[in-house]
């Protein structure tokens, strides 16, 4: 069956076909002084911020997208209404279509049965691209994060079928760019993916972006996607709920049929319980530094001092408490999810992406790239009229270079280039590639910043935290293009106990990341 799902705002398509979805972005001309063109040669037709208009109908179409089919979709007066009118009678409801879940009979189903992808056109679409450029020419991740999670959404709404609990995102356990994109207007984008894992009431979603320069073939299965096309992956775990009891809610299991999809299986099972295990025993919170990490601390608070007597600072380098940025927002109804009281978890992660890019960005003085995401949980929901507060923090760099300044003998004779920070040169866990589409395959710096995110009714004076947010970027020591200067590397100084701590975490978290990507990278020889 297919279905066209076209918006009031200058024809912008969605079709929806057995499971995917794929948009195009059509501007057409119009004689009409009122409707306004991105792009428009007339200045009585354009618009004076190029696209304010068109981006914020494509956001609301982009996040709806994926329940239309069942016509659950409310506005949110008529979803508010409902809310008041429940409250007055004493009751407090979640979700305004999935309020009466059908008895859950559980049968299995397979990855087949959840797959679903997203097809982004830009090469036969310029306008479509231009929606997702970034300012450097780029693809714009806030925007890809958005249609990650809107997917991930659909795909385990699929697998509950004919079920129809509440399902929210409890975490994101990785997104992780295996290489990079640049020519984005030349390739076409895929977004695919399927549940992989199953527990009683949880679900482990995998999804990958491939870019390809050929035409897409409709009704795509999972093995169209060839490894080669993957730039992305990214792992999502999604909870089910009872709507009227507040409980978990059991899921249909998971039949995996292939080989592959049972190593997949295992591979997530063996995870979630790596990731208990870490949550309970190894934290910094409950375990203290190993030796080598408490002479990292030792070696840091003996720089910090040093710096601290300087009359000013070696370039590229700042104290952790100085990197600090904050922005606060009111969360407004068009970016709520499918329940229509909550804000889109994919709309939280492209808010917190474009702070932590900001501080990536000041703090390096050039334009970074995203390299991951690590795992991020959602620690409580964020109501749509609240106020949501941000807080953005550099917390590890770490330095990637030639391996004949790797020694200490070599690096004395770098120390000025490397800001003379001698006792911050702890083994990297990254290393230096010749893969030209890798990040890494040439010297930088990895910038890691933290944004932790807190949440606060407007009755209320207590905020609640709502989750961290643990990004990476990669910015290369020398210009990338003809006159840039060179940024060279850069450094964060943490001065207290608890500072070192985020630093050793984010050492911790860096190290896990390059193991991850050496095993992504492994698999798709």
């Amino acid at each position: 069956m297919l279905r066209n799902i076209t918006s009031s705002a200058k024809g912008f398509n969605l079709k929806a076909v057995n499971g995917s979805f794929t948009r195009a972005a059509r501007l057409q001309s119009t004689s009409s002084p009122h409707n306004l063109e991105s792009g428009s040669s007339d200045g009585s037709k354009a618009e004076d911020a190029s696209a304010t208009f068109l981006a914020d109908k494509r956001d609301v179409n982009r996040i709806n997208q994926s329940f239309e089919d069942k016509n659950l979709r409310a506005t949110w007066l008529t979803a508010l209404a409902e809310r008041k009118r429940q409250l007055a009678q004493g009751k407090v409801i979640d979700s305004y279509s999935y309020n009466t879940p059908q008895k859950p009979v559980i049968q299995d189903k397979t990855r087949a049965e959840s797959f679903s992808y997203l097809v982004l056109p830009f090469k036969e679409d310029p306008w479509l691209t231009d929606f997702y450029a970034s300012a450097a020419g780029r693809m714009r991740m806030g925007q890809i994060f958005q249609d990650l999670d809107a997917l991930a959404g659909r795909i385990a709404y699929r697998h509950v079928s004919p079920a129809m609990p509440i399902i929210v995102t409890a975490s994101v356990d990785r997104i992780y760019m295996v290489k990079r994109v640049d020519d984005i207007q030349n390739k076409n984008f895929i977004l695919s993916g399927s549940v992989i894992w199953t527990g009683r009431s949880s679900m482990e979603i995998v999804i990958k972006a491939s870019a390809t320069d050929k035409d897409v073939k409709k009704d795509l299965k999972e093995e169209d996607i060839k490894e080669e096309d993957v730039f992305l992956t990214a792992n999502f775990t999604f909870v089910a709920r009872n709507p009227e009891t507040h409980k978990s809610f059991p899921v249909n299991r998971l039949l995996p049929i292939s080989e592959k999809e049972w190593i997949d299986f295992r591979r997530a099972e063996s995870h979630n319980a790596a990731k208990k295990l870490a949550a309970t025993k190894e934290t910094l919170s409950k375990k203290p530094p190993t030796a080598e990490e408490s002479q990292i601390i030792h070696n840091m608070y003996l720089e910090s001092k040093n710096l601290e007597s300087l009359q000013s600072m070696p370039k590229n380098i700042g104290f952790m408490k100085d990197t600090v940025t904050n922005s606060t927002s009111f969360m407004q109804p068009q970016y709520r999810n499918r329940h229509s009281y909550m804000i889109f978890g994919g709309y939280l992660m492209r808010q917190t992406f474009e702070l932590a890019y900001c501080n990536a960005a000041a703090f390096s003085h050039a334009f970074p790239r995203f390299v991951s995401l690590d795992s991020t949980t959602f620690r409580a929901p964020v109501p749509v009229g609240s106020v949501l507060y941000m807080k953005s923090t550099v917390v590890y760099t770490e330095h990637i270079h030639e391996a004949e300044v790797r020694s200490k003998e070599a690096f004395k004779e770098h120390q000025q280039e490397f800001g003379g920070l001698l006792n911050f040169d702890t083994t990297p866990a990254n290393k230096l590639t010749n893969d030209p589409d890798d990040f890494l395959n040439r010297p930088g710096t990895l910038i890691q910043v933290k944004v932790d995110t807190s949440v606060r009714a407007l009755n209320d004076e207590k905020t609640t935290p709502s989750g961290s947010f643990i990004y990476s970027y990669f910015v290369p020591r020398d210009a990338t293009q003809e006159g840039e200067s060179d940024p060279g590397y850069c450094s964060v100084i943490p001065e207290t106990y608890s500072e070192m701590i985020e630093f050793i975490e984010g050492r911790r978290r860096a190290q896990a990341t390059a193991r991850y990507g050496e095993q992504i990278k492994s698999q798709a020889l």
